[in-house]
Protein backbone atom coordinates (compact mmCIF):
# COMPACT_ATOMS: atom_id res chain seq x y z
CA UNK A 1 0.00 0.00 0.00
CA UNK A 2 0.82 3.36 -0.43
CA UNK A 3 0.42 6.79 1.89
CA UNK A 4 0.96 10.34 1.20
CA UNK A 5 1.30 12.32 4.63
CA UNK A 6 0.65 16.25 4.83
CA UNK A 7 3.32 17.97 6.89
CA UNK A 8 3.33 21.31 4.85
CA UNK A 9 1.43 23.52 7.80
CA UNK A 10 3.00 25.74 10.58
CA UNK A 11 1.09 24.30 13.36
CA UNK A 12 0.47 27.98 14.68
CA UNK A 13 -2.20 26.32 16.90
CA UNK A 14 0.01 24.33 18.34
CA UNK A 15 2.60 27.12 19.54
CA UNK A 16 4.78 27.56 21.95
CA UNK A 17 5.61 23.78 21.00
CA UNK A 18 5.82 24.27 16.99
CA UNK A 19 8.28 27.85 17.63
CA UNK A 20 11.18 26.18 15.87
CA UNK A 21 9.83 22.90 14.71
CA UNK A 22 7.28 21.73 11.97
CA UNK A 23 4.71 19.97 14.24
CA UNK A 24 4.95 16.62 12.93
CA UNK A 25 8.33 16.80 14.60
CA UNK A 26 6.82 17.26 18.21
CA UNK A 27 7.88 14.27 20.24
CA UNK A 28 5.71 11.93 22.11
CA UNK A 29 8.20 10.02 24.71
CA UNK A 30 10.93 9.74 22.51
CA UNK A 31 9.69 9.67 19.02
CA UNK A 32 8.24 12.46 16.90
CA UNK A 33 4.44 12.76 16.14
CA UNK A 34 5.10 11.64 12.60
CA UNK A 35 7.59 8.95 12.79
CA UNK A 36 4.91 7.07 15.33
CA UNK A 37 2.09 7.34 12.57
CA UNK A 38 4.89 5.85 9.61
CA UNK A 39 5.70 2.65 12.04
CA UNK A 40 1.57 2.09 12.58
CA UNK A 41 1.36 2.71 8.65
CA UNK A 42 4.37 -0.15 8.38
CA UNK A 43 2.79 -2.30 10.85
CA UNK A 44 -0.60 -2.50 8.53
CA UNK A 45 1.29 -3.21 5.59
CA UNK A 46 2.22 0.76 4.06
CA UNK A 47 5.92 0.68 2.69
CA UNK A 48 5.51 3.90 -0.26
CA UNK A 49 5.72 6.49 1.64
CA UNK A 50 4.91 10.26 -0.04
CA UNK A 51 5.72 13.10 2.51
CA UNK A 52 4.29 16.74 1.21
CA UNK A 53 6.32 19.45 3.07
CA UNK A 54 6.35 23.21 2.93
CA UNK A 55 7.30 24.84 6.02
CA UNK A 56 10.54 23.88 7.91
CA UNK A 57 10.93 21.30 5.39
CA UNK A 58 14.41 20.70 5.47
CA UNK A 59 13.90 19.69 9.31
CA UNK A 60 11.70 16.82 8.70
CA UNK A 61 13.30 15.57 5.75
CA UNK A 62 16.78 15.44 8.08
CA UNK A 63 15.03 13.71 10.72
CA UNK A 64 13.29 11.08 8.31
CA UNK A 65 15.48 10.89 5.32
CA UNK A 66 15.06 7.98 3.07
CA UNK A 67 12.85 5.89 5.64
CA UNK A 68 15.66 2.60 5.17
CA UNK A 69 15.78 3.31 9.06
CA UNK A 70 12.28 2.27 9.22
CA UNK A 71 12.01 -0.21 6.65
CA UNK A 72 9.77 2.30 4.62
CA UNK A 73 10.58 3.93 1.34
CA UNK A 74 10.32 7.85 1.49
CA UNK A 75 10.29 10.67 -0.89
CA UNK A 76 9.20 13.65 -0.45
CA UNK A 77 7.05 17.12 -2.59
CA UNK A 78 8.06 20.30 -1.79
CA UNK A 79 5.43 22.73 -2.29
CA UNK A 80 6.45 26.14 -3.63
CA UNK A 81 3.65 27.60 -1.76
CA UNK A 82 1.02 26.15 0.89
CA UNK A 83 -1.55 24.48 -1.21
CA UNK A 84 -3.61 22.86 1.62
CA UNK A 85 -4.41 20.26 2.73
CA UNK A 86 -5.39 18.27 -1.31
CA UNK A 87 -3.78 20.81 -3.95
CA UNK A 88 -0.29 19.28 -2.84
CA UNK A 89 -1.26 15.73 -4.06
CA UNK A 90 -1.59 17.04 -8.05
CA UNK A 91 2.59 17.69 -7.29
CA UNK A 92 3.05 13.74 -6.30
CA UNK A 93 3.70 11.97 -9.27
CA UNK A 94 3.82 7.59 -9.40
CA UNK A 95 0.26 7.74 -7.69
CA UNK A 96 -1.24 4.33 -7.18
CA UNK A 97 -4.75 4.14 -8.02
CA UNK A 98 -6.23 3.88 -4.60
CA UNK A 99 -3.74 5.46 -1.98
CA UNK A 100 -4.04 6.43 1.81
CA UNK A 101 -3.94 10.23 2.67
CA UNK A 102 -3.29 11.27 6.40
CA UNK A 103 -2.21 13.80 8.01
CA UNK A 104 0.88 14.42 9.75
CA UNK A 105 0.19 15.43 13.25
CA UNK A 106 -2.39 12.08 14.34
CA UNK A 107 -1.46 9.67 16.75
CA UNK A 108 -3.74 6.33 15.93
CA UNK A 109 -3.99 2.95 16.19
CA UNK A 110 -6.02 2.57 13.08
CA UNK A 111 -5.82 -0.35 10.98
CA UNK A 112 -4.39 1.07 7.79
CA UNK A 113 -4.83 -2.37 6.18
CA UNK A 114 -9.00 -2.46 6.88
CA UNK A 115 -9.66 0.65 5.90
CA UNK A 116 -7.72 0.25 2.84
CA UNK A 117 -9.40 -3.08 1.84
CA UNK A 118 -12.39 -1.37 2.87
CA UNK A 119 -12.04 1.55 0.31
CA UNK A 120 -11.97 -1.07 -2.41
CA UNK A 121 -14.97 -2.77 -1.80
CA UNK A 122 -16.97 0.29 -1.50
CA UNK A 123 -15.83 1.26 -5.05
CA UNK A 124 -15.85 4.84 -4.74
CA UNK A 125 -13.87 7.17 -5.31
CA UNK A 126 -13.11 8.65 -1.90
CA UNK A 127 -13.30 7.34 1.83
CA UNK A 128 -13.26 9.05 4.83
CA UNK A 129 -12.30 7.38 8.35
CA UNK A 130 -14.34 8.73 10.44
CA UNK A 131 -14.70 8.80 15.01
CA UNK A 132 -17.26 9.57 16.96
CA UNK A 133 -16.73 12.62 19.03
CA UNK A 134 -18.83 14.12 22.29
CA UNK A 135 -18.56 17.39 23.19
CA UNK A 136 -19.87 18.52 26.12
CA UNK A 137 -20.96 22.37 26.51
CA UNK A 138 -20.31 23.79 30.20
CA UNK A 139 -23.17 26.14 30.13
CA UNK A 140 -26.58 25.83 29.25
CA UNK A 141 -28.15 26.81 26.17
CA UNK A 142 -31.01 28.54 25.22
CA UNK A 143 -32.65 28.30 22.08
CA UNK A 144 -34.52 31.66 20.52
CA UNK A 145 -37.70 32.72 18.45
CA UNK A 146 -36.62 35.20 15.60
CA UNK A 147 -38.55 37.46 18.66
CA UNK A 148 -36.32 36.64 20.81
CA UNK A 149 -38.84 34.78 23.16
CA UNK A 150 -37.12 31.13 24.87
CA UNK A 151 -38.03 28.62 22.62
CA UNK A 152 -35.77 25.76 24.19
CA UNK A 153 -33.13 25.23 27.43
CA UNK A 154 -30.71 22.36 27.76
CA UNK A 155 -28.36 22.47 30.90
CA UNK A 156 -25.02 21.78 29.99
CA UNK A 157 -26.08 19.51 26.94
CA UNK A 158 -23.46 16.75 25.25
CA UNK A 159 -23.40 16.35 21.38
CA UNK A 160 -22.72 14.01 19.39
CA UNK A 161 -20.55 14.31 15.98
CA UNK A 162 -19.11 12.51 13.41
CA UNK A 163 -15.86 13.76 12.68
CA UNK A 164 -13.13 12.87 10.14
CA UNK A 165 -10.25 11.43 11.40
CA UNK A 166 -7.76 13.23 9.20
CA UNK A 167 -7.38 9.95 7.24
CA UNK A 168 -8.64 9.01 3.89
CA UNK A 169 -8.05 6.83 0.87
CA UNK A 170 -8.37 8.59 -2.51
CA UNK A 171 -9.06 6.75 -5.96
CA UNK A 172 -6.54 8.90 -8.37
CA UNK A 173 -9.14 9.69 -10.61
CA UNK A 174 -10.33 12.41 -8.28
CA UNK A 175 -7.43 14.61 -9.09
CA UNK A 176 -9.15 15.54 -12.03
CA UNK A 177 -11.32 17.45 -9.97
CA UNK A 178 -8.02 19.08 -8.05
CA UNK A 179 -6.95 22.21 -9.99
CA UNK A 180 -3.09 22.48 -10.57
CA UNK A 181 -1.18 24.52 -8.56
CA UNK A 182 -3.90 26.32 -6.34
CA UNK A 183 -5.30 26.18 -3.31
CA UNK A 184 -7.36 23.35 -2.38
CA UNK A 185 -8.54 21.77 0.50
CA UNK A 186 -10.13 18.49 2.19
CA UNK A 187 -13.12 20.88 2.59
CA UNK A 188 -13.67 22.24 -1.18
CA UNK A 189 -13.02 18.30 -2.22
CA UNK A 190 -16.30 17.54 -0.04
CA UNK A 191 -18.54 20.62 -1.22
CA UNK A 192 -17.54 19.46 -4.83
CA UNK A 193 -18.37 16.01 -4.39
CA UNK A 194 -21.42 16.70 -2.71
CA UNK A 195 -22.69 19.12 -5.42
CA UNK A 196 -22.06 16.54 -8.34
CA UNK A 197 -24.23 13.72 -5.92
CA UNK A 198 -21.10 12.34 -5.90
CA UNK A 199 -20.80 9.20 -3.13
CA UNK A 200 -18.47 9.16 -0.53
CA UNK A 201 -18.00 6.42 1.78
CA UNK A 202 -16.53 6.40 5.32
CA UNK A 203 -14.79 3.93 7.82
CA UNK A 204 -16.16 4.59 11.03
CA UNK A 205 -13.64 4.20 14.19
CA UNK A 206 -14.05 3.77 17.69
CA UNK A 207 -10.28 3.15 18.95
CA UNK A 208 -7.95 5.62 19.74
CA UNK A 209 -7.47 8.70 17.75
CA UNK A 210 -6.27 12.16 19.06
CA UNK A 211 -5.04 15.46 16.44
CA UNK A 212 -2.23 17.30 18.02
CA UNK A 213 -3.79 20.84 16.67
CA UNK A 214 -3.85 22.62 20.19
CA UNK A 215 -1.70 22.30 23.18
CA UNK A 216 -4.44 20.55 25.61
CA UNK A 217 -4.33 17.76 22.52
CA UNK A 218 -0.53 17.50 23.07
CA UNK A 219 -1.15 16.97 26.83
CA UNK A 220 -3.27 14.82 26.44
CA UNK A 221 -0.95 12.82 24.20
CA UNK A 222 1.88 13.10 26.45
CA UNK A 223 -0.54 11.53 29.47
CA UNK A 224 -1.64 8.70 27.04
CA UNK A 225 2.22 7.93 26.48
CA UNK A 226 1.82 4.41 27.86
CA UNK A 227 -0.84 3.69 25.52
CA UNK A 228 0.77 4.84 22.74
CA UNK A 229 4.44 2.95 23.26
CA UNK A 230 2.57 -0.21 23.51
CA UNK A 231 1.86 -0.33 19.65
CA UNK A 232 5.22 0.23 18.89
CA UNK A 233 6.11 -3.08 20.64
Amino acid sequence: MQAVILAGGKGTRLKPYTAEIPKPLVSIGDKPIIEILLRQMKKYGVNDIHIAVNHLAHLIMAVLGDGNHLGLDIKYSLEDKPLSTVGPLKLIDHLDDNFIVANGDILTDLDFKKLYEHHLSGRTKLTVATHRRLNKIDYGVIKTSSEGLVTNFEEKPVYDFTVSMGIYVFSKEILNLVPDNEVFGFDHLMCQLLATHEPINTFPFDGYWLDIGRPEDYEQAKRDIATIQSWLN
